[in-house]
């Protein structure tokens, strides 16, 4: 009797075996045919930028905090605008400071020393609307760099930016000044680490000038300007190169004197009395840029080329020369700003210009910075580009700089964008 009860009990324990047993394959079969059916039946899904996918997501999945600055690696990025978005703030702030800088940075443009009481313009960073834009990384910029050269070539804004760019990089280097021309104007950097060189050349115009004004933008005569002749400051350098950025434009707007094939042939702002024709400075510009673009559609340069479109000022109540002012302290709308009628005229010169060469060269590229400053009011020194200029007045009448950008400042993040066309060959237009 007691054999018999064990031997049920031995059974009963072995049919539940094989039900668990039985019951866990099942699961196992089920399982691995929704793993199939999940991810081998359909490709990865793919979210484009521009609004199409191949496939359906979740928006929650795929949306990334402001503060996030790598793409995923899942994510297969096609196409991103990253001209076109908005500033957010960032807790993080500059990489450098104003002490910190490996240079010395132009006076004008160093706005903290100089005393401007307000830090919140430091903290914020540009975002294209379409997609994340990594941070500028100096070392991995050096380390691409590597025994090669670049210049930054045009204005006073073209200096603003060799700065940051130099104050970005010497965190990881300090970079060697080997050369500056005899007014201190065209200068050259060395980061003798990466062999890696950076020169300044001062070419406002671009074209040969003849200029009559002090350091504080005084003209004592008008400039004398040969509109089909390049200068050869920048040429001559200019088949050596890796790298360039060439900009123009906000000097076009001075009172000058135009010549071509060695005749005078009119002006701009000229006096009645001059008996010359006022041909307009979008003339002067629009014939001095074609032939700034041809030479370079010609040139048999293999190294990347950006042209830079010139960037809008703020001032408000006047301008440069007559009491104009920047008071704002944070970025401001779209809605909330609109780019001067002479801004918009130089742009329109330059697309005109780049878009009429581009196809003729496979290594030339538009920065078009425009739209992404104009909102950053808040970023120039104003009356913070002479040091502590209120310490003996509080209601000092001072000249305000509401066109050139303090250092840290939004001009640096010039060369976030500007890295990531370099290292995934995003265009932005």
């Amino acid at each position: 009797m007691m054999k018999l009860k064990w031997e049920s009990i031995s059974n009963l324990q072995h049919n539940t075996f094989l039900i668990k047993l039985v019951a866990a394959t099942l699961i196992t079969c089920l399982a691995f045919r929704f793993f199939v059916f999940r991810f081998g039946q359909f490709s990865p899904v793919q979210v484009s930028v521009n609004g199409n996918s191949n496939s359906q997501i979740s928006p929650s999945s795929v949306i990334l905090s402001d503060n996030e600055d790598q793409i995923p690696v899942d994510i297969e990025v096609e196409k991103c605008d990253l001209f076109t978005g908005k500033w957010i703030k960032d807790p993080l702030g500059p990489i450098y400071t104003n002490e910190s800088c490996g240079i010395v940075v132009d006076g004008h443009q160093n706005c903290i020393t100089n005393g401007r009481p307000d830090s919140g313009f430091l903290y914020w960073k540009w975002k294209p609307n379409d997609c994340l834009l990594p941070r500028f990384d100096p070392l991995r910029f050096l380390q691409l760099m590597r025994n090669k050269s670049w210049a930054i070539i045009g204005d006073s804004i073209a200096r603003n930016h060799v700065e940051s760019l130099l104050c970005m990089l010497s965190i990881v280097e300090k970079p060697v000044e080997v050369y500056h021309d005899e007014n201190y104007r065209s200068k050259r950097w060395h980061f003798p680490l990466y062999n890696f060189t950076i020169s300044n050349i001062w070419s406002p115009f671009l074209v040969q000038a003849a200029i009559f004004e002090d350091s504080n933008g005084v003209s004592s005569a008008a400039v004398q300007l040969h509109l089909d002749k390049l200068d050869n400051t920048w040429t001559d350098l200019f088949p050596s190169l890796d790298y360039a950025i060439i900009s123009s434009g906000e000097w076009f707007l001075k009172t000058a004197v135009y010549h071509e094939n060695a005749t005078l042939v009119g002006c701009h702002g000229c006096p009645e009395s001059s008996n010359m024709t006022d041909l307009g400075f979008d003339y002067a510009y629009n014939t001095s840029l074609r032939h700034v673009m041809d030479f370079i559609a010609k040139s048999k340069t293999k190294g990347m080329i950006f042209f830079r479109t010139s960037i809008p000022d703020h001032f408000e109540d006047g301008e440069w020369h007559n009491g104009g002012t920047c008071k704002k302290t944070e970025p401001v709308s779209e809605e909330e700003v609109e780019m001067k009628v002479l801004n918009k005229i130089l742009r329109d010169v330059e697309i005109v210009q780049f878009e009429r060469v581009v196809t003729e060269t496979g290594n030339l590229k538009l920065l078009d910075f425009a739209g992404m400053l104009l909102t950053r009011p808040d970023g120039h020194p104003g009356p913070y580009r002479e040091f502590r200029p209120f310490d003996k007045d509080k209601n000092a009448t001072v000249q305000n700089d509401c066109l050139h950008w303090c250092l840290p400042g939004p001009i640096d993040h010039l060369n976030d964008v500007i890295l990531e066309i370099i290292v995934n060959g995003r265009t932005g237009k």
